[in-house]
């Protein structure tokens, strides 16, 4: 590779050839000049400043080392290189400035709060244990809500005496419903064994609660969907709903009682029962009162009004004797328009007919029936109805679990909810007390 030539700077020539001594300068000198002036502070030209005139700008005094190379300064002390630990120090210093009473404040409040977390989870894991043992010994399908109360736990527990503990169980089977929430205080248990590894059992002092019985589960298990429960009064409840009959819906109505049976549970009574075919009649099973199929008002006055179905009823005797209407007349009415309206349009007919028992001449005589809009074969089947067979559907009861021994029911009533009932118990015993 050929070598670059220096190119020599191009020399002026003079007419006379008599040249002047011209000394020439190097271009880079010239733009040196043009360049600001060196400050050994800052030698890259950069605009910084050194430690030492950040602590002079705040209000501090260091004393800059000397020029020459002595080393030495201007008061004649030895330069050494800055110190970056001083900071941490200073910082030890700082905690070291904080009294000796504030250091152990602090550390009493951090020994406190780990002392308040480990109360704390203790009571998570006891709450846990007595869930489980609880669902386990009461057979629940549901595990319960244990709380322990009173602070702190871990006292109670080396002293084996708890304060109280609440206890909810959401769902415990009776019979043939289910207790919706089952709710209870006990107070003053004595622990048998060590918590939590070697807990046998446990004595209660006292204990109060509530028991609910909610109109929807009733409405589910005893209704199947189609009978609605509510409350009628202080102690009675109300049932509405359809039953299918002869494939015709009837709507179904009755009331039930809310009684105590013993001290450990309740049942109910069903009474006024009653299905109504719409619009058209009621029919009243059992004894009592008045059983039978009997027309709605309504319907009783529309049969008065109308010529033909009123003639119906005349044609049959027995009907007509029940109706205070003699043979003789009832003959005469059905071949006399006037004689027919003097029969219908008296103030007894209308009450008669509403206590007439419709359900032998919807037996005997099916074309009746259909004059009268009552479909032969759903009477049949209302008659045939019993009085445990329908009230089976609605009449319910339940006991409380054997093995909660010692807790008695009081204070039965009805609530917008549903059936309550407060427990009350004392000197409970649970698992192995001895």
């Amino acid at each position: 590779m050929r070598s670059p030539t220096r190119i020599s700077s191009p020399q002026p020539s003079y007419p006379h050839g008599d040249s002047p001594a011209v000394h020439y300068r190097n271009p880079y000198e010239e733009l040196a000049d043009l360049a600001d002036p060196y400050d050994p502070d800052d030698p890259l030209g950069l605009g910084l400043t050194s430690d030492d005139d950040d602590d002079a700008d705040l209000g501090g005094r260091r004393d800059k080392p000397a020029a020459s190379g002595s080393g030495s300064g201007d008061d004649g002390e030895q330069w050494s290189p800055p110190n970056h630990r001083r900071s941490s120090r200073r910082r030890r210093g700082r905690f070291r400035a904080v009294p000796r009473t504030a250091k152990a404040l602090i550390g009493l409040v951090v020994l406190a709060l780990l002392l308040v977390l480990g109360d704390r989870w203790a009571v998570m894991y006891a709450e846990r244990k007595a869930e489980q043992e609880l669902q386990k010994k009461l057979n629940l399908a549901t595990a319960p809500n244990v709380t322990i109360h009173g602070f702190p736990f871990l006292t109670q527990v080396l002293g084996k005496d708890l304060q109280q503990v609440d206890i909810a169980v959401p769902d415990v089977a009776a019979d043939r419903v289910s207790l919706a929430e089952v709710r209870a205080q006990v107070q003053d248990i004595r622990i048998v064994g060590d918590l939590p590894s070697s807990f046998r059992g446990a004595t209660a002092g006292r204990m109060k609660g509530d028991v609910l019985l909610s109109f929807e589960d009733l409405s589910r298990e005893l209704g199947a969907s189609q009978v609605r429960f509510r409350a009628l009064g202080p102690s009675s409840v109300r049932a509405d709903g359809k039953l299918p009959v002869a494939g015709q819906q009837v709507s179904l109505h009755a009331r039930a009682h809310i009684r105590r049976q013993g001290d450990r549970g309740i049942s109910t009574s069903v009474t006024d029962m009653r299905l109504d075919i719409p619009g058209i009649a009621t029919y009243r099973p059992g004894p009592e009162p008045r059983p039978g199929l009997y027309l709605h008002k309504k319907a009783a006055k529309q049969i008065s009004e109308d010529s033909e179905k009123a003639q119906a009823l005349l044609s049959i005797p027995s009907v007509a004797g029940k109706l205070g209407v003699s043979p003789a007349e009832a003959g005469q009415a059905l071949n006399d328009e006037r004689k027919l309206d003097e029969i219908t349009g008296s103030p007894r007919f209308v009450p008669a007919l509403l206590a007439v028992n419709l359900v032998q001449a919807a037996n005997d005589h099916p074309q009746l029936a259909r004059k009268l809009g009552i479909d032969p074969t759903v009477a049949a089947a209302l008659a045939r109805m019993k009085v445990p067979e329908l009230t089976n559907k609605l009449e319910l009861s339940f006991q409380l679990p054997e093995k909660a021994k010692g807790i008695r029911l009081t204070n039965i009533g009805v609530s917008p909810e549903g059936i309550r009932a407060d427990l009350t118990g004392a000197g409970l015993e649970f698992g192995k007390t001895r």
